[in-house]
């Protein structure tokens, strides 16, 4: 039964309109989005932002790309086109903003450990289940426009496919976990292929594993604290190691192929830390940093020959970055495969 649920759930993303595949689908959204903050009470107007700093940076600011950014403790999710804010989006209650993802339709569905929402441009929720009590519920992602994915951490911890439409659970599975520690920095990351398998980064058991369509599992791969892992187009692995500041592509054979960690960039381009990252259709890669001393840069754009091409800091508006979507990427969000964030 849970290989046929999988299944369909495939069946249902692959229906999608692949056509569209090499368009860019989310930068038509970005007027929506102008248009529904400048319908808002006027407190908070968006702000032209430059790089905060009077040095010079590598690449154009906040004018480099379209985005929905997103940090732990910002004050609001923030979607960016033409070098400013054009949206900013002050969630119910308190907690931290650790997914996130503008989807085809407009809307925005996000985690905020309370609870897993989806928000119109016109600031309207549209769906949200709340955490069961001594829960929380970190990582989210979008299958196809109805269904989404998450994990709920707890004792034990469930990782859940729900329908929005419905409310009904259509698959879930409890994962692994240290019994002696708490529930809160169990899993940061959950992502479904494009191949219909569950890749999950255990933050705590210091492991990333994927499993098939029956919850076997089939490839396993051993790092020090994972927060994030992503499975690019080619069919890698791209790993955030939090602890050591090590980002790491590996293939199947578990073989490094590409690695990034602050001392590969010249000092003064150099992040401190990383939570994400995402990779470009271009090959380029962008590393997310939400803390360290002296304004680190927030984002870091390098080349697959590690040359830094974007360099964000920008501490005024936008504060540490955890996560980052680019909006002028081709793909559909909701198409598993199609966004490498």
């Amino acid at each position: 039964m849970k290989k046929l649920i999988l299944l369909m759930l495939l069946a249902t993303v692959s229906l999608s309109v692949r056509a569209r595949e090499n368009q860019m689908p989310l930068t038509d959204l970005l007027a929506r989005f102008a248009r529904a903050e400048a319908a808002m009470p006027a407190t908070n107007p968006p702000v032209l932002v430059t790089n905060g700093s009077p040095e010079s940076l590598p690449g154009h600011g906040l004018a480099e790309h379209p985005m929905l950014y997103i940090g732990e403790w910002c004050k609001k999710l923030f979607v960016v086109a033409d070098g400013k804010i054009i949206w900013g989006y002050a969630a119910e209650g308190r907690g931290e903003y650790e997914d996130a993802w503008m989807l085809s339709n407009g809307n925005i569905l996000f985690t905020r450990l309370r609870y897993i929402a989806e928000v119109t441009p016109e600031k309207q929720i549209v769906w949200r289940f709340d955490a069961p009590k001594g829960t929380e519920i970190a990582t989210g992602q979008p299958i196809g426009q109805d269904k989404v994915v998450f994990i709920e951490n707890g004792k034990p911890p469930r990782l859940v496919v729900m329908n929005k439409k419905t409310g009904a659970t259509e698959f879930e599975h409890e994962l692994p976990y240290d019994l002696k520690a708490g529930v809160h920095a169990q899993f940061r990351r959950v992502r479904y292929t494009a191949q219909g398998t569950f890749l999950v980064s255990f933050q705590l058991l210091d492991q990333v594993v994927e499993y098939d369509q029956n919850f076997n599992e089939i490839w396993k791969y051993p790092v020090r604290s994972p927060w994030a892992a992503i499975r690019l187009k080619n069919g890698n692995t791209l790993i955030v190691d939090e602890r050591d500041v090590d980002i790491r592509e590996v293939n199947r054979a578990k073989e490094i192929v590409w690695r990034l960690r602050p001392e590969d960039l010249p000092p003064a381009q150099r992040f401190t830390y990383a939570q994400t990252c995402t990779r470009l259709a271009n090959g380029n890669t962008i590393v997310c940093t939400h803390v360290g001393r002296g304004q680190p840069p927030q984002l870091v754009e390098v080349t697959p020959d590690k040359k830094v091409v974007w360099l964000l800091r920008d501490w005024r508006e936008l504060g540490g970055s955890t996560a980052v979507q680019v909006l002028d990427e081709p793909g559909l969000p909701e198409n598993p495969g199609d966004s490498q964030h």
